[in-house]
């Protein structure tokens, strides 16, 4: 009986914060691929469901070798019902910083773990709370710019850091990617990365 090798680990997201993140865990993707698919959600599709479908869709979307595992994520964020996707302007950016001012919201990453003909999935919901913004906050916030390209128009790493005090759930999957969920997806199917092989 010889011992299967593990798949190659592709990374199906152009995010560098996503391969960042994996490199905290010691994984480190044979290749990066990022699929082009349509992000817009559904109508009354609820954001559970949103992030999901999206996670799922990149994964099926993607090329994939016999030899490969593809590795797909989805973050979005979601004030009651009403998804925050990525601002299409300092507009829209900044109507999003209001909502969530002095209020919770939740941040969701569905993960996606294409290999071997089947598609394994996880959600991950994370609590957080942003502190009441003055309009002067808002103003320095958007003069910074850290809002393009970002779901909700802010990265908890980043310059709206200051304006968070609270969260409850998983920190990395509010930046992009839920380390643990992920290590232990990549595990099942023979993928350790450095961080995991020294524990007992």
């Amino acid at each position: 009986m010889t011992d299967r090798r593990p798949p190659r680990l592709v990374l199906g997201s152009a995010s560098p914060r996503r391969l960042e993140l994996l490199a905290q865990i010691g994984v480190l993707p044979d290749a990066v691929r990022s699929a082009d698919i349509d992000e817009a959600p559904r109508r009354s599709e609820a954001p559970r469901d949103y992030v999901c479908r999206m996670a799922v869709e990149k994964a099926e979307a993607l090329p994939l070798a016999g030899d490969e595992a593809l590795l797909t994520a989805d973050t979005t964020v979601a004030v009651g019902r009403r998804i925050l996707g990525k601002p299409a302007d300092r507009d829209e950016a900044a109507q999003f910083m209001r909502l969530m001012s002095g209020r919770r919201h939740r941040v969701l990453t569905a993960i996606a773990l294409r290999h071997d003909g089947r598609i394994r999935q996880r959600l991950v919901e994370t609590q957080v709370r942003m502190r009441p913004l003055s309009a002067a906050d808002l103003e320095a916030y958007l003069d910074i710019g850290d809002w393009r390209g970002k779901a909700g128009g802010y990265a908890i790493q980043g310059a709206a850091a200051a304006y968070i005090p609270w969260i409850q759930g998983s920190f990395s999957a509010v930046v992009g990617l839920p380390l643990a969920e992920t290590a232990a997806m990549l595990a099942a199917i023979g993928l350790k990365g450095r961080a995991s092989e020294g524990a007992t």
